[in-house]
């Protein structure tokens, strides 16, 4: 039972020490500070308490000779789309996954709204790069998130609130979907019809990579769409190895109707994979894409009739592409 408190007991002792630093610093608020007072940014700071990073983006950056920091601020509705929407909610992710993917909001320096130039690829604080897109209706984005503003002032540098988080595994497709499979990224493991299919298939070397080798788009059926597609076939899929019960041959030409390699639409963020569209996969079929909607679209494949797939994860980035996990196993 202890255990269980020790994270409301941590949660209310980081609040009342950063909303003591905000009552002292009123004048001149760090970004911790704009975050604390800022009720749409409610599940971020809880993230950054439980993550570990409040006490450091409300002190002045050591490794900037300006002493500050920039980041890109995931709102409350940000979090929502991943069904975080509470502190307690936080405990479904791994304290260190939690934390990485803080730090993969944050740029060492100033980073103003006017260096967010498309194409351009700033440095995180992570490693890995972001990528800045502009749309055709003059939208801006960062990888997949939409920058609802530019340049909100903190004393230890710049806020630029965004309507998605960012997430990035720092590894390749294969291994970023391992670390879902053996619990690395939530508490509960996912992904596991999925590896396990890949690995039956013997495509663990595709996912990989190799240098030179052309950037991916994958799309990652959650483990709950392997399940409804085998009550949609009468072919029970209740645990990953009754994968290994189908025809090898079938299995392979589902997973590759799950990838894009190269070409325009490889690694491709949602915020550059084209609306209203057809793109042939890995396999060589039609993957259709609806329109672009609130940040996400919807695809599907030719075996899928008017049933598209909605993309519940979009925009994992991995060292050879990008992964967007998916709701409904795409049918060549």
């Amino acid at each position: 039972m202890k255990k269980n408190l020790l994270f409301p007991i941590a949660l209310i002792i980081s609040f009342f020490l950063v909303e003591s630093c905000a009552k002292n610093n009123e004048a001149d608020p760090s970004i911790t500070n704009v975050v604390v007072t800022n009720p749409d940014f409610q599940m971020l700071e809880d993230a950054a308490v439980r993550g570990d990073v409040a006490v450091q983006l409300s002190s002045k950056n050591p490794s900037d000779p300006q002493g500050s920091y920039t980041v890109f601020a995931p709102t409350n509705a940000a979090f929502a789309r991943l069904g975080l929407n509470s502190a307690l909610d936080l405990i479904a992710l791994q304290p260190a996954f939690l934390r990485s993917t803080l730090l993969y909001h944050v740029f060492s320096g100033t980073l103003p709204g006017s260096a967010l130039t498309p194409g351009s690829m700033p440095a995180s604080a992570l490693g890995p790069t972001r990528r800045i897109i502009r749309r055709a209706d003059n939208s801006l984005y960062v990888n997949g998130s939409k920058i609802l503003r530019a340049d909100v002032p903190a004393a230890n540098g710049l806020i630029h609130p965004i309507d998605k988080v960012l997430l990035a595994t720092g590894v390749d497709v294969l291994n970023s979907a391992l670390a879902l499979e053996e619990g690395l990224v939530f508490v509960r493991p996912e992904l596991t019809f999925l590896v396990e299919a890949v690995a039956y298939c013997n495509l663990q070397s595709a996912l990989a990579g190799s240098p030179g080798s052309p950037p991916l788009t994958v799309f990652a059926p959650t483990d709950q769409a392997f399940r409804e597609l085998g009550v949609a076939l009468n072919v029970p899929l209740n645990q990953p190895r009754d994968i290994r019960n189908l025809p090898v041959a079938t299995v392979r030409a589902v997973l590759l109707n799950h990838v894009i390699a190269g070409g325009a639409q490889g690694g491709r963020f949602t915020s550059e994979l084209p609306e209203n569209s057809t793109v042939a996969s890995a396999g060589g079929g039609p993957l259709v894409f609806g329109s672009f909607n609130n940040g996400a679209l919807t695809v599907k494949g030719p075996g899928n009739g008017a049933s598209a797939a909605n993309l519940v994860i979009p925009d994992i980035q991995c060292t050879n592409g990008v992964v967007h996990v998916i709701d409904r196993v795409l049918l060549p």
